[in-house]
């Protein structure tokens, strides 16, 4: 049996595991405890874009911006990398002052990358009309790989 090798990952190392993931978890403060939920979402050039829709979360976010954000790809128990990022949030609305619309059109750019039809006719998802950027202040990732696996890599 070989003994799994654990490692920091660098910064492009990370960022190259957020952009082949599309589903991740986002963890925020909700009144007096944390929270975390599954989202959908769209990694590039340092942000993350999302959309949601109205409730708590929304209303939690609105108060308290600052999150945690993961993802993780997983082969076996000792074969994954995981990324952390730690940043804000900032709500784009479609109709709100210029920079704010320019940035809401960049988002949904993004989003329409990874699903076409996203604010469109046939959208998967058409409820979540609240398109939002994570700005990453921090990225963190870690990986775990049988030595032999490494090995083979050196």
């Amino acid at each position: 049996m070989h003994t799994p090798v654990f490692r920091e990952l660098g910064e492009r190392e990370s960022e190259a595991v957020l952009a082949r993931q599309h589903v991740g978890r986002l963890a925020f403060i909700a009144g007096h405890r944390v929270d975390i939920e599954p989202i959908h979402y769209v990694f590039r050039n340092g942000w993350i874009f999302g959309r949601t829709s109205e409730g708590t979360k929304v209303r939690a976010l609105e108060q308290r911006p600052w999150v945690a954000f993961e993802v993780d790809e997983v082969e076996s128990p000792f074969d994954w990398r995981s990324v952390v990022v730690h940043g804000t949030i900032y709500f784009l609305p479609a109709d709100g002052a210029p920079i704010e619309r320019t940035e809401f059109e960049r988002a949904l750019e993004q989003l329409r990358v990874a699903a076409p039809q996203t604010m469109r006719r046939g959208d998967p998802a058409p409820h979540r009309t609240l398109v939002f950027g994570l700005h990453i202040d921090r990225i963190t990732g870690r990986e775990a790989e049988h030595s032999a696996a490494a090995a083979t890599r050196e």
